[in-house]
């Protein structure tokens, strides 16, 4: 992932999380999501299956307000569920720092690659 041409932050094996922070989450939220998040077994045991978890893998995690878009109404998305960043950023390194993950430039412009090895992609909701 880069900002700006310069690069900030890669992984090997692991997850990319797009972290979307709401309205009214708390600390608690990010908590419960972190330790869902550490216990998925999204990654293939010995014979093929999704049975493992992030164990020793490694994390990045991005901040995306945008996940929280709002489109039902018109074709301008609303942000409006969308935390606040002086609310949300706090929550973003609470999450990161549980998972001792990487992380991007918070409300930063990135440019991030993913090799989708699978493909799993899931929707997770700490509420």
């Amino acid at each position: 992932m880069s900002v700006g041409g310069e690069l900030v932050s890669e992984i090997g094996e692991g997850l990319l999380v797009l972290l979307g922070v709401a309205v009214d989450d708390q600390p608690a939220d990010a908590d419960k999501l972190a330790a869902k998040v550490r216990a998925l077994r999204v990654f293939p045991d010995a014979e093929g299956r999704m049975n493992e978890p992030l164990g020793d893998r490694e994390l990045l995690c991005i901040s995306q307000f945008t996940l929280y878009g709002d489109t039902r109404r018109g074709n301008r998305p609303s942000y409006t569920a969308a935390a606040p960043a002086h609310e949300a950023e706090p929550l973003y390194e609470r999450f990161c720092e549980r998972l001792a993950a990487r992380r991007g430039v918070f409300g930063a412009e990135m440019a991030v690659e993913l090799t989708n090895d699978g493909p799993v992609t899931l929707l997770l909701e700490s509420r």
